[in-house]
């Protein structure tokens, strides 16, 4: 009898461990057909003009956005869950390093207006891929320094 109380609370332990670590996975993990759902960010200001991880400069007001795993240059839709607009982006950067357990995307200031949430800051999104990139397969040469010369 003491057996198998024991080997029913190891059971539901057990089972309860795994529902909770479907619950509380990362925005990261949770993939679908259906794409990605969590929270979306934007980025502007301070970003503006300086370099992105694809090489161009960036500019708040391209409909681009970052995206931690996803191959640079893919194309995605992503969608407001309060308002129900829609943008297509492109990838060009990575991140979103600031609570990754949650943010699943950065857009640029463009692509957070167009979607309604400018202000506040951060909105619930689902992203779903476009046009996936081909891996780039060219190299982007590093900005010349200010002089001129090469260092």
């Amino acid at each position: 009898m003491r057996v198998t109380i024991i080997r029913a609370t190891v059971i539901w332990i057990a089972l309860l461990g795994v529902w909770l670590a479907a619950t509380t996975a990362p925005a990261e993990a949770r993939l679908s057909r259906r794409g990605q759902v969590g929270l979306a960010s934007w980025y502007g200001p301070f970003h503006h003009g300086k370099p992105t991880a694809n090489g161009e400069h960036f500019s708040m007001h391209s409909l681009t956005a970052a995206h931690r795993t996803l191959p640079l240059g893919t194309t995605v839709v992503v969608t407001n869950l309060r308002t129900r607009r829609q943008v297509a982006v492109r990838i060009n950067d990575r991140g979103p390093y600031v609570d990754p357990k949650r943010r699943i995307i950065d857009l640029s200031r463009a692509a957070a207006r167009r979607l309604g949430f400018e202000h506040p800051g951060l909105a619930p999104v689902r992203v779903v891929v476009k046009k996936a990139s081909a891996r780039s397969t060219h190299v982007v040469q590093a900005p010349l320094p200010r002089s001129g010369r090469r260092a």
